[in-house]
């Protein structure tokens, strides 16, 4: 159907589409299909969804609505899924608290995709409406369990501008060759939210594929938009549940011994400064991530 299949899920996005479309909308690269996956339980995204389309002129796109909030995992599954069956080349999977004004950006990506047999690519990420970014690429830290963003908090002067590949990256703005899917599988539906990207990653390395940073391209994020923050129950739940099931699930016994007695100690330090409720989070969350990777919950 179209080159690229662009893969975004919904949750609590009422507030950044109007952004998310416009940005699209300035395009001069058509050749894409928009997948939209809303695990909204409010019927307003629809609506909303309806109106700004028509006002931005976004004619391909399919806005699959579920019953209940799936999670990201599953959400990205399900565009993956219907964009690789549409017989998209590429997908790219995006958040959609994100902004980009480069007309370019998607038709320059995919022309050095295809110009030079890459398979994964990566843009330069700013916090949005600042100069600061958030991830000039990353490398994953796998005796501790968890990848780094390079650049993280720094002005931006240039001084990553540099074309590199990197062992790390979010998906939150990801162009993928369908060849990764093929060998690599899709997103580990167990995860639910957050280190579900760092797991298909760290397993697409393993294949063999590697990602590739092109600073010339820039986008904005809303960082944690829709999930409250780093510091919000959810996140202290998930965050901790997933690293524990991700070291667990992914690596070997030397590496796994470092991340867990790493995470153990963090966790006992932030036992001191979080209140009771985020206590319980975090506890609960290290207990579960041990469950799900022995496969009872």
């Amino acid at each position: 159907m179209a080159s690229i299949g662009l893969v975004t899920v919904l949750y609590n996005s009422d507030d950044v589409l109007a952004a998310f479309f416009k940005s699209l909308s300035e395009q001069s690269f058509t050749d894409y299909h928009l997948y939209m996956i809303d695990n909204s339980v409010s019927e307003s995204s629809t609506q909303l969804i309806h109106e700004l389309t028509n006002k931005y002129s976004i004619k391909n796109y399919d806005h699959i609505k579920n019953e209940n909030n799936v999670g990201v995992a599953k959400g990205n599954n399900q565009g993956i899924e219907k964009a690789l069956k549409d017989s998209s080349e590429y997908i790219l999977l995006l958040n959609n608290d994100i902004e980009f004004d480069q007309q370019n950006l998607l038709g320059g990506l995919y022309a050095h995709a295809n110009r030079n047999d890459e398979k994964i690519i990566i843009p330069k990420i700013f916090y949005s409406g600042t100069n600061k970014i958030w991830m000039a690429g990353g490398t994953m830290l796998e005796n501790r369990g968890y990848g780094i963003h390079i650049g993280d908090g720094k002005e931006d002067s240039g001084q990553y501008n540099k074309q590199t590949y990197f062992t790390y990256a979010p998906t939150c703005f990801m162009l993928i060759h369908k060849s990764v899917f093929e060998k690599t599988g899709l997103m580990d539906e167990k995860y639910f939210v957050y280190y579900d990207d760092t797991d298909f990653v760290y397993r697409a390395l393993k294949k063999g594929f590697r990602i590739l940073y092109l600073p010339e391209f820039i986008i904005q994020h809303r960082v944690a938009y829709s999930t409250g923050g780093s510091e919000s129950l959810f996140s202290i739940y998930y965050c901790n549940r997933n690293r524990m099931y991700f070291i667990l699930k992914n690596l070997n016994n030397k590496n796994k011994i470092s991340a867990l007695l790493l995470i153990f100690f963090s966790s006992f330090v932030k036992m001191f400064r979080y209140n009771n409720d985020k206590r319980r989070n975090l506890l609960k969350g290290l207990k579960d991530g041990i469950k799900v990777n022995a496969g009872v919950n």
